[in-house]
């Protein structure tokens, strides 16, 4: 199905930079208010909760995502949930390849038309994977160097943390979630809201918040404030002879229970509290400390010194 591209004036054809009613910045490919309701019209789309869809409308906020996310002339970028397109594009203007993974399938039959319409010698560097993100096993070309996505809320965490997990190759991402989510992703320990994503996501990176983003640029607008929040991958992964699924029991278990100290905590992992006691003395952790008082090398170091359960 193709689409011609639509311009502000709401005629199809012609060259997308004769409106003078647009109120962007230049003359612009991207995607502003009109045209995604415009787009979301013809497609018959309503955003719906239950994928956490919210559309941006703001052609200067996907600008400044990329500009936060360093994208570079020879990125090759994954993107997921592009929804009608706002951001892709935004990141075809700069990125070598744009990857977008995309579930709902009228967004993704759409898509690669939209991109064709408005950024037609950049349609080549673009390709769409048609599946839910939390199953993607791998992409098509080159590995992606770079996440950057307004994820589905509803979903934000565990896509992330597969994402990281499936494509190594990803050095650096950058993530619109809920503010909340945010600011759990980039906490530190000791902080109120320090718990499993954040211990998960310092696994694999380095994470910050790196800014917020606020609900008028949404369609249809949330009614939650949202925030990006980068992560650089580790150039060294994390130093211990764990595995991965190892450590990230230890961190389950110690946040199942959160008020719980860890020797209490982690009894039914190490198989008994005085089990638990022994790993975190051997690992060097207080066992009265609770789970949200240590680091991911901390865990890891748990994880080591767990004994094999007596039959």
């Amino acid at each position: 199905m193709h689409h011609a591209p639509a311009t502000a004036s709401g005629g199809a054809g012609g060259p997308p930079y004769s409106c003078p009613v647009s109120t962007s910045p230049a003359p612009d490919a991207l995607l502003g208010p009109a045209d995604i309701r415009e787009l979301a019209a013809a497609l018959g789309v309503r955003p719906t909760k239950q994928r956490g869809q919210n559309f941006v409308i703001d052609a200067n906020t996907v600008r400044r995502i990329v500009r936060t996310a360093e994208v570079r002339p020879d990125d090759v970028v994954v993107e997921v949930g592009p929804g009608l397109g706002s951001l892709t594009l935004a990141l075809l203007e700069v990125a070598e390849r744009v990857t977008a993974v995309e579930i709902d399938d009228v967004l993704a039959t759409a898509l690669p038309a939209t991109i064709a319409a408005r950024m037609p010698q950049r349609a080549d560097r673009f390709a769409l994977v048609h599946c839910d993100a939390m199953h993607v096993g791998e992409l098509p070309g080159p590995p992606p160097t770079a996440l950057v996505a307004n994820l589905p809320y509803n979903v934000a965490v565990p896509v992330l943390l597969h994402m990281l997990d499936t494509f190594p190759s990803i050095e650096r991402t950058l993530v619109m979630v809920q503010a909340e989510v945010a600011d759990r992703l980039a906490a530190g320990p000791g902080s109120k809201v320090y718990g499993v994503p954040s211990v998960k996501a310092n696994w694999y990176a380095e994470v910050k918040r790196a800014g917020s983003i606020g609900r008028n640029v949404f369609w249809p607008a949330p009614n939650v404030d949202s925030g990006l929040v980068s992560l650089v991958r580790r150039t060294e992964p994390l130093r211990t002879t764990a595995t991965k699924g190892e450590v990230f029991a230890v961190v389950d278990a110690a946040f199942a229970q959160r008020r719980k100290t860890l020797r209490a905590a982690l009894a039914g992992w190490a198989g008994s509290a005085a089990a638990a006691e022994a790993a975190l003395v051997a690992a060097g952790v207080s066992p009265q400390a609770r789970g949200e008082a240590l680091t991911v090398e901390e865990f890891a170091r748990i994880a080591e010194h767990k004994e094999p359960v007596q039959q």
